[in-house]
């Protein structure tokens, strides 16, 4: 690395504070009583629960949820033997993919102890502690020895990375990479370069998942691995072979597949004709692979070529497995990780690459979607996906296979948790899909040219949320969802309407959208080009007839624009007097919504508890109970502005149109999220605990807050959902993902079956 690269990755390391981990309570201590619960007296309650019966560590402590990365550092990545002090930040990086990728905990633990049967012992002692010990950097042919005792003495999953994570990797690409070559696993001929742990681990479970042993051939830096070869290890010694050859290049000849695990340069491109038609050339050394792929490629241009690095296609990464697998191993409390989670979690990773591209790969790929072919025969690293597809694999094939001690009854439900993982909205949407997929209903979408409409549209259709209808130029679509992998059924499932050509569709709408415009500022001879040019207008006009349930709108250009091309055409619900924008944050911490962040530049005390009721009846479609804050500069009575006089009216009303509504106000934001704060305040609150709806004394107080809160605390969006609509219609602002198309989809799916979205429309919106 150069300088420059050094001393950033040092001060990476260093600041703000030294270290990549810290300890985080996942309980409150907020005053006495919470102290006696976590500590004296309380927490003997759970000590003798655990004495009663051992599986409850589980449910009273953290260890379900934790693993052990441990390390002696005489095998740290590149470096060597470099000990266990040395090898720390290793072990720590390895705990932030755990948290990241996995939300597993980590204490990463160096021990002093090259000999094998005192790293053992230390190891094995330490059973009470963890869920599973992920062994790290520990050199062959000890590692060998050391996993094999610990497995046979602890009762918890016992890992070496760096042979069964590199394994399962290996065995994934191996999978794809053949399928694509037209090869069978059990027919192709596969030489390798290194016969370390890492290799004899890859080859060990390509035999296991259907490769000859006898098709096997080793090589080191010795040579080839020949059985006169002294001192071998059952597990080389099983693939030594009986020959003369001495080299690599002695056995390349008609080899289907080359694996490298070695060092770089050590397979020259003069010897490439040697392999059979078609090769498979992994070159897996970091960070120099054993050839260049380009030098590969010209001299072989029908190889498929796979190597260990970031900036070349389809890299072999072991983080493609190991969080996801500990996860699937934890959540039903295996005693292993055997062989056929092992398998399991391979076949998963392949048949990853093999689905349609998702808006989530197309990110990882630099903007670009890939589609299953030569240069995309794996995941990337940061695909989300991979958790739900891993996890419940390998905890399936625990259970199948006999290692776990608690089963998992609903998969689909187990599946659905793990989005907690991938999106944060994850447990937020989760009775919105569940009730939406109840009634699939038809939602047209303004911009259906756009990648992340069409990316969200395939997620609906799989998902059987909704019916999507799409809006744009029909070989423009046509030839997007082609190049993208996707599996749209364009003109059968999916609709696709071109306003400027449909004219059976949209000619008999010209009339109506002419008299609803025509009092709106649109003269009649402009209305058919806007109706033939405007895609929101195209949309709105399509729910408004009857052809579609719900719509979605935006994406691109100015948000307020298209909602004053909606708001002639849907009308806002009956005794509604204003439309309101609700938001939602996915914080860290949990949900927040906040309103009026897009419309209400300085609503009234009337306006602020309409806002209130419509968004504490949106919240409550979440499956949350809405607990209210309206917000202000004053405490409980503290100023006399008018701001403040407007938000205590607005308590008043609200409470007596909705006397059962939790809400409380005037407050400090800090008043609103932190109870103890509010308590210190009023004594007669009726709050309790953290409000999850916000509700502000204007439009620049609500939309500050919540663009604040987004990026300073890394939030995830969900809106602007508009309230008080007649019909389920939604404006997207131009940053929202293809996830957040998804969920607004399926909330505007719900509102489309609720009956209050059904009711007779009265005067148009006004702004």
């Amino acid at each position: 690395m150069d300088d420059d690269f050094r001393r950033a990755a040092l001060d990476y390391h260093r600041f703000p504070r030294p270290g990549k981990l810290a300890i985080e309570a996942t309980k409150r201590m907020a005053n006495q009583h919470d102290l006696g619960l976590a500590y004296t007296p309380g927490v003997a309650a759970a000590c003798e629960a655990i004495v009663d019966d051992p599986d409850n560590a589980r449910l009273y402590t953290a260890r379900g949820n934790l693993v052990g990365v441990i390390s002696n550092g005489t095998a740290v990545l590149g470096l060597g033997n470099i000990g266990a002090l040395a090898g720390k930040p290793v072990m720590e990086g390895k705990a932030v993919l755990f948290k990241k990728f996995a939300g597993i905990d980590v204490f990463d633990i160096e021990v002093d102890a090259t000999d094998p049967a005192r790293f053992c012992d230390v190891v094995a002692a330490l059973e009470p502690t963890f869920g599973a010990i992920n062994l790290e950097d520990i050199k062959a042919p000890e590692c060998f020895a050391i996993e094999a005792d610990l497995r046979a003495r602890m009762r918890i999953p016992v890992f070496h990375d760096d042979q069964h994570g590199t394994a399962i990797t290996v065995a994934a690409a191996v999978r794809n990479g053949l399928l694509l070559q037209g090869k069978q696993l059990s027919d192709v001929r596969l030489v390798t370069s290194g016969a370390g742990a890492a290799a004899l681990a890859c080859v060990d479970l390509l035999v296991s998942m259907g490769l000859r042993p006898q098709n096997v051939t080793l090589t080191d830096i010795k040579g080839v691995i020949r059985a006169d070869r002294p001192d071998m290890l059952p597990n080389m010694a099983r693939y030594a072979r009986d020959t003369h050859a001495q080299t690599l290049p002695d056995v390349l000849e008609g080899a289907d597949i080359f694996l490298g695990l070695s060092a770089p340069r050590v397979l020259k491109p003069e010897w490439l004709h040697l392999l059979a038609p078609k090769p498979f050339i992994l070159a897996l050394a970091n960070p120099d692979p054993e050839i260049q792929p380009e030098l590969a490629r010209a001299a072989r241009p029908d190889a498929i070529i796979a190597t260990g690095r970031s900036d070349y296609p389809n890299q072999v990464n072991n983080v493609l497995c190991f969080p996801f697998i500990f996860r699937g191993a934890l959540d039903v409390s295996a005693t292993t990780i055997n062989e056929a989670m092992q398998i399991a979690a391979s076949e998963a990773i392949a048949s990853l690459a093999r689905a349609e591209a998702s808006e989530v790969v197309a990110a990882a790929y630099g903007g670009d979607a890939p589609v299953f072919g030569p240069d995309y025969i794996i995941p990337k690293p940061f695909d989300p996906r991979l958790i739900l597809e891993i996890a419940p694999a390998v905890a399936r094939a625990a259970m199948d296979s006999g290692v776990a001690r608690h089963a998992i009854t609903d998969f689909a439900a187990y599946r659905r948790s793990l989005e907690r993982f991938v999106f944060r909205t994850g447990h937020l949407m989760q009775p919105v899909f569940e009730a939406a997929r109840k009634s699939p209903k038809r939602i047209v979408y303004s911009d259906g040219t756009d990648e992340r409409v069409l990316r969200a549209a395939q997620t609906l259709v799989d998902e059987g949320v909704a019916v999507p209808i799409l809006i744009g130029r029909h070989a423009v679509i046509e030839r997007k969802v082609r190049e993208m992998g996707l599996r749209l059924d364009l003109g059968g499932t999916i609709r696709v309407l071109n306003p400027a050509e449909d004219s059976a569709m949209f000619g008999p709408l010209l009339a109506d959208y002419q008299r609803m415009a025509g009092r709106r500022g649109v003269p009649l001879e402009d209305a058919a080009h806007w109706l033939a040019t405007r895609r929101t207008v195209a949309a709105a006009m399509l729910l408004h007839a009857g052809h579609a349930d719900a719509a979605i709108c935006g994406g691109t250009g100015d948000w307020w624009r298209q909602l004053r091309q909606i708001l002639p055409i849907i009308p806002r619900r009956p005794n509604v007097a204003r439309n309101y924008a609700l938001s939602c944050l996915i914080l860290p911490t949990g949900s927040l919504f906040i309103c009026d962040t897009h419309m209400m530049v300085d609503p009234t005390a009337e306006q602020i508890t309409e806002m209130t009721l419509l968004a504490a009846e949106a919240v409550g479609d979440f499956g949350i109970v809405p607990k209210v804050a309206l917000l202000s500069h004053s405490n409980f009575g503290a100023s006399d502005t008018e701001s403040a006089r407007k938000m205590r009216r607005a308590l008043a009303m609200i409470r007596a149109r909705a006397p059962s509504l939790e809400v409380d106000g005037e407050m400090h934001g800090d008043s609103a999220l932190v109870e103890v704060i509010r308590n210190r305040a009023v004594a007669d609150g009726r709050l309790h605990g953290t409000a999850n709806l916000l509700v502000m004394p204007s439009l620049d107080a609500a939309n500050i807050s919540f663009t604040l809160l987004q990026a300073a605390a890394d939030g995830l969006s969900v809106g602007p959902i508009l309230l008080g609509m007649s019909k389920p219609i939604h404006v997207v602002v131009p940053s929202v993902t293809a996830r957040g198309i998804v969920n607004l989809s399926a909330l505007a799916a719900l509102e489309a079956q609720n009956v209050r979205a059904q009711a007779a429309p009265v005067q148009p919106a006004d702004l």
